[in-house]
């Protein structure tokens, strides 16, 4: 299910599937402690628009999974670089 989703947001946008995460720590100023992030993955993903990737996002197949979620990041250019 997940390659075929893949597959068919590859025709319309620039995909890169990405790999599952596991979070370890979190680090503070005031040590470091276990995480407890929710986040489990990332892809990369290129589009037209944010409305035609948010689009694409609604049929994600993580989705199916009951108390999930997706978010829908950007990647900012920094000044200077």
């Amino acid at each position: 299910e997940w390659i075929k989703w893949k597959d068919e947001a590859s025709k319309t946008t620039k995909f890169d599937f990405g790999m599952p995460l596991q979070g370890i720590c979190r680090i503070t100023s005031g040590g470091i402690t276990d995480s407890d992030t929710p986040v489990s993955g990332y892809s990369f993903i290129e589009g037209d628009s944010k409305d035609a990737i948010l689009e694409l996002l609604k049929s994600h197949p993580h989705l199916k999974r009951a108390g999930s979620s997706v978010d829908l990041l950007e990647i900012l250019s920094m000044p200077g670089m």
